[in-house]
């Protein structure tokens, strides 16, 4: 895992709890990523290192800077720090991009419809970007969900592109907390519902892929309309800001005592039911590596010495872990022998 150093050139406020945060490229060897992608970015507050990963918003071979996006989350330490504290000339620290929400720009789809909500618009706005330069052929639809008008991110960065781009590029938007909004073919109050995705999807007479970012029941309902218009999801895509928990995978999970071998040293540390190892560790202020949190990328990925442990919300195959790896983000005890090495 590659570490960088970058420099906040630019500080932009999206709305009122939202900034942009534009980092100056490094001047010899430029950082590389995909649209979709997400930079994590490491902090030190009140004595303890925090990581958070956030997905860009700039779009590569466009955008001289690199940006992400952050909105404020009520509780969180970061995203709150962000908003509060991030200014021009700031020195961050960021692991090299990760993220597998991306993109197939081989793909012989003639239309690609993007589903957001809130700030869930941030990897789809960079992706949108470079469709709109890339592939002058593909017509894109963007399907944004906010509690207002308000509160919409990139709000006249998607307007101008809806003027540039009139022909293929079209923005539906839905508004959950608007009283006295005129609604019209692009602008509806309420929330993104099963008879619009048909509507939508069943309008479009061409091969289509999607791309969904935002909270787990808009996921729901739009794979299964999809599924149900189209039999199956293979053109669907999705990025999880967070693990989905079945309380009924925890049953057999319990508090355990474990070992964790950390970089030669032995700790133990006391898993609590219904806590990862991650957690854990990070709350005994072990200063594990670690990323996305939600068990897809490998950067928090360890070796199981001994015991059994038991990997939960696991949203897509893993078959690159060996039989006695585990990712320590949706790792779960379930006996008193646990050792692992770091």
């Amino acid at each position: 895992m590659k570490n960088y150093t970058l420099k906040v050139q630019e500080v932009r406020k999206e709305n009122n709890d939202t900034v942009t945060i534009c980092f100056k490229q490094p001047g010899l060897k430029k950082i590389k990523y995909l649209a979709g992608q997400y930079l994590t970015l490491q902090f030190r507050i009140n004595g303890r290192r925090y990581i958070r990963p956030y997905s860009f918003s700039s779009t590569p071979l466009l955008d001289t800077t690199l940006n992400v996006t952050v909105k404020r989350v009520p509780g969180g330490i970061v995203s709150n720090y962000i908003n509060d504290n991030i200014k021009v000339d700031d020195i961050i620290e960021v692991q090299e991009p990760l993220g597998d929400f991306v993109l197939d720009l081989n793909s012989s789809a003639n239309s690609i419809v993007f589903w957001g909500v809130g700030s869930g618009i941030t990897p789809l706005f960079s992706m949108i970007k470079d469709l709109l330069i890339n592939k002058p052929l593909v017509n894109i639809h963007l399907v944004y969900g906010n509690k207002s008008t308000s509160s919409v991110i990139f709000k006249h960065q998607l307007q101008e592109l809806t003027k540039k781009y009139s022909e293929r590029f079209r923005i539906y938007n839905f508004y959950s907390e608007e009283e006295f909004f005129e609604d019209n073919s692009y602008n509806f109050c309420g929330r993104i519902d099963l008879n619009f995705i048909e509507n939508l999807v069943n309008h479009i007479h061409q091969p289509t892929q999607h791309f969904i970012c935002g909270p787990i029941g808009l996921k729901s309902i739009i794979k299964e309309a999809l599924q149900k218009i189209e039999g199956n999801l293979d053109n669907v895509f999705s990025e999880d800001f967070e693990i989905i928990k079945n309380p009924e995978d925890f049953n057999d999970i319990e508090n355990h005592e474990i070992l964790l071998n950390y970089q030669g040293i032995d700790n133990k540390i006391f898993v609590k039911k219904g806590t990862s190892i991650l957690e854990q560790a990070l709350e005994a202020n072990l200063e594990l590596s670690y990323s996305c949190q939600t068990g897809n990328c490998s950067t928090c990925k360890a070796t199981v010495m001994s015991g059994s442990i038991k990997m939960i919300g696991l949203e897509k195959p893993r078959t690159d872990l060996a039989d006695n790896e585990v990712l320590l983000c949706c790792s779960y005890p379930l006996t008193n022998d646990v050792c692992i090495k770091i």
